[in-house]
């Protein structure tokens, strides 16, 4: 880490925003299959269970959407705090819910939360981080996501061992904790610099950087060059500022926000949340029987998702941005096939006397689905996972940031929404169908990539405007970008040599 060290550590505390949304996932895939949660809310059927999984996704979007301007006005850090008080709120309702109204309404108030903390946590990383290490600092956002599904779904398998209602309230209850943990941090953490530039505080962003860069010395020439680059920066996209989301549509930032909001919504299509939401109902579809064993199986699809997720915090500023979604999607979309092949030439459908899918399929089968959906998690895990949220955050010029990561975070949690809200009856009307229209979003996905998107790996923030000032098709502006690198290495090397 070496004088990196603050970075990471800033990073590292504000990612528990993701472990939120993790932690409330990862809670609610274990508890639907819950005998005493089931019994209280009077056994939900899919459309139910559809609702009650998707309204905090809708919650997130309406969240995601405002935190754009609550992240301009109040900055990064109050906005993460403000995030951390409304969460809370809505999981004290969740857990002393009184019947389904309040449980959703719980949900909501929770998803509000957690829209605004997915929205500005990457921003918020994005902005304290040096080029060269952004992408491995921003993924541990989505690194948290996977702790907070692990430590959900072994809390989940302690607590179904409780016989009373408590086996739910307690997982929902102690949410409010990694929540208090944040807001307190976040008490001791800097502003962001470019968020203090924007706002006129210049000796208070030289601070920061010189905390984040170079151990607390404002004397040290890069924190001297970063600051002034961000002035410069911030000057010249003052003369085009955004002052309406509608500007967002216009050229040339349309480009970035269709970029944007295409990414997150892919990231979606992956199909991820089904996983993680509705793992234990597909173990069970797939031939493990009892709580214990789907249960157990979710945990360690926990254990797989977050340490797949290491190698690309690792690598990802090495791998780069395109190559690592590219070959996630192959193997997503090759284990989504395989699913839906052995499954759709083996099942045998009966329902359960608790009104379950049974699929009834061949021992071998059912073992090879559930290796299906673990190496499904690995290819996630390594390349969507994190480069969903690294890649709409660091392309945007600081005046619109907000903003423009406001849209496109909200139209993951639109997909979301809408994905966990069809999923359940997806899944029982036409069971393997489901893991096939996956598979096709992702080979869609390659070629959205392939042809689209520039890579962003190791650029600074102010120098996007480049990357994405040529043409729209991406396979073919290879050869600009590089002009324009060797040509800017050329430079540095005069200028050393002139000294």
């Amino acid at each position: 880490m070496g004088k990196h060290t603050q970075a990471y550590f800033v990073g590292g505390v504000s990612a528990l925003g993701g472990f939120l949304f993790g932690f409330d996932t990862g809670l609610m895939s274990s508890i639907l299959v819950m005998d005493t949660w089931k019994a209280y809310f009077h056994t939900p059927g899919s459309v139910g269970v559809g609702v009650i999984t998707s309204l905090l996704t809708a919650g997130c979007f309406v969240g995601s959407l405002c935190g754009g301007y609550l992240a301009d006005k109040f900055s990064r850090k109050r906005t993460i705090m403000i995030a951390c008080v409304v969460f809370s709120l809505g999981a004290a309702i969740q857990c002393g819910s009184r019947n389904r109204a309040m449980l959703i309404c719980g949900r909501f108030i929770a998803g509000l939360g957690v829209g605004v903390l997915s929205m500005t946590v990457p921003v918020y990383q994005s902005e304290i981080a040096p080029s060269h290490i952004r992408g491995r600092l921003v993924s541990l956002q989505q690194w948290a996501i996977t702790w907070g599904l692990l430590v959900a779904f072994w809390i989940d398998y302690g607590c179904h061992f409780i016989k009373s209602n408590a086996s739910w309230r307690i997982p929902i209850g102690l949410q409010i904790v990694p929540a208090a943990i944040l807001f307190t941090s976040m008490i001791f953490l800097p502003y962001s610099p470019r968020w203090l530039v924007d706002h006129d505080r210049f000796d208070e962003a030289q601070q920061v950087l010189a905390r984040l860069r170079a151990g607390g010395d404002t004397n040290d020439p890069e924190v001297h060059q970063e600051l002034e680059d961000i002035k410069e920066a911030v000057r010249i996209e003052r003369e085009t500022a955004v002052r309406s989301y509608l500007e967002l549509l216009r050229f040339p930032i349309r480009r970035r926000v269709i970029l944007g909001v295409v990414i997150q919504a892919l990231q979606q299509l992956t199909g991820i949340n089904v996983i993680m939401y509705f793992a234990p109902s597909l173990f069970e579809q797939s031939g493990l029987t009892g709580n214990n064993a789907s249960l157990l199986a979710q945990g360690v699809n926990g254990v797989i998702n977050m340490l797949a997720t290491i190698p690309a915090i690792l690598y990802i500023d090495r791998w780069g941005r395109r190559k690592t979604v590219i070959i996630g999607s192959i193997g997503c979309a090759i284990t989504y096939f395989v699913q839906a092949v052995a499954t759709g030439a083996t099942q045998h459908k009966t329902t359960n006397a608790d009104g379950s899918l049974n699929l009834n399929l061949p021992q071998g089968v059912s073992h090879l689905v559930i290796a299906m959906v673990y190496l499904f998690v690995i290819s996630f895990a390594m390349s969507w996972g994190p480069i969903g949220w690294i890649y709409p955050s660091e392309i945007f010029p600081m005046h619109i940031r907000s903003k423009a990561n406001s849209i496109t975070t909200a139209a993951n949690w639109l997909f979301n929404f809408v994905i966990g809200l069809v999923a359940p009856i997806l899944m029982k009307r036409i069971t393997w169908g489901l893991d096939l229209i996956f598979a096709i979003f992702m080979f869609a996905a390659i070629v959205i990539i392939y042809l689209f998107y520039p890579e962003t790996k190791n650029r600074s923030l102010e120098d996007m405007e480049i990357i994405f000032t040529g043409s729209v098709w991406a396979h073919k502006d290879v050869k600009r970008i590089n002009e324009y690198d060797n040509a800017n290495a050329n430079g540095l090397a005069e200028k050393e040599t002139s000294v």
